[in-house]
């Protein structure tokens, strides 16, 4: 909930924070934004390196595929731990540790060269095979952003949220052409570049470390009366299902499993990977400008809804993943189609 007062921060903020930040909104988000973009950027060239690092290594396609797997169960544990227990602990506290666990993750990428280790850094860690937040700073950081802004406010918010991931994602997806060019112009492998990818992920994280602490502090809820979600409580499962059904047709086609398939099917080096990502990422990005707006025109449901694409055969994943995303893209608008925003119902 919006605190009293809170409107006051929003005296004397920077030039930065007012093109950033819609009215109505505390500056303390922009420094959500900034880490947002700092991770996308990382994820958007980790994602495409990542087949490619771990055949260097010597692993093959089903090595990939286990750590792939790997990160999103262990994504998904810490999601649930945070919904279960995260309220015992400041936000803030939560995400300098996530922070914090960014850089050992990348770090141990970086210098582990065997199996089981790297399965166990991807599932305790925060490595994201795709270009969309799926760890736990995820939850951590929607949290606070909903407290930085009501009504109209909030959905501006999320969608600029959304837009600097997706933004950040495509560029980053450039990047992953870097370890060639270094490896061409310098003495370093191809090898050795790539490490040096993992160490600037982890120092990204040092930055975002810092970023927290500006954070405003906030005592934990652990004491506060538990409220019951009530009449929503069957929107709230609803939203988890459907949500669920989405995030399973998205995980058979993570950007490092499409990489792979890139490499594999149309020998594509991870440079020119990464330039088919970054398209891909400006059309996703581009779709998040239409989101306030069409939210405000209509109900929010179909404004979540993605626009299907007709990719032809690639591949049996990506039919599975094609079939779930038209029933989930139609399940959505069918189910929330008279909620506007605010919570009420036309």
């Amino acid at each position: 909930m919006r605190i009293p007062g809170c409107t006051a921060n929003r005296i004397g903020r920077s030039r930065p924070s007012a093109l950033l930040l819609p009215d109505g909104v505390e500056s303390d988000a922009l420094i959500l934004l900034v880490a947002r973009g700092s991770r996308g950027m990382c994820d958007g060239f980790i994602a495409v390196l990542l087949p490619g690092y771990l055949f260097a290594l010597g692993f093959g396609q089903l090595a990939v595929g286990l750590i792939s797997t790997n990160t999103l169960f262990g994504s998904a544990f810490a999601t649930i731990l945070i919904g279960l227990a995260g309220n015992r602990f400041a936000s803030r506290g939560l995400l300098r540790f996530a922070a914090a666990l960014m850089m050992a993750t990348d770090l141990a990428f970086a210098g582990l060269s065997s199996l089981w280790p790297l399965l166990i850094a991807a599932f305790v860690g925060t490595l994201n095979p795709g270009s969309g937040d799926v760890s736990l700073f995820l939850p951590l950081e929607h949290a606070k952003l909903a407290e930085s802004a009501t009504g109209d406010a909030r959905t501006a918010l999320f969608a600029r949220y959304s837009l600097v991931g997706a933004l950040s994602a495509a560029l980053g997806a450039l990047a992953a052409g870097l370890p060639d060019w270094i490896a061409t112009y310098s003495a370093a492998s191809s090898l050795t570049a790539m490490r040096a990818m993992f160490v600037v992920y982890s120092t990204t994280g040092i930055i975002i470390w810092i970023l927290y602490r500006r954070l405003p502090a906030h005592h934990s809820t652990a004491d506060a009366p538990r409220v019951p979600l009530g009449l929503s409580r069957g929107i709230v499962t609803r939203l988890a299902l459907l949500f669920s059904v989405d995030a399973f047709a998205s995980g058979l086609l993570v950007n490092s499993m499409l990489t792979l398939r890139l490499i594999q099917r149309f020998g594509l080096s991870p440079g020119a990977a990464g330039q088919f990502f970054f398209w891909a990422g400006l059309l996703s990005a581009g779709s998040q400008l239409a989101a306030t707006p069409l939210s405000l025109a209509a109900a929010l449901a179909p404004t979540l809804s993605g626009a299907l694409l007709s990719l032809g055969w690639l591949g049996a994943p990506l039919v599975a993943c094609g079939a779930l995303k038209i029933a989930y893209d139609l399940s959505l608008p069918a189910a929330f189609r008279h909620v506007k925003p605010g919570g009420g119902s036309s």
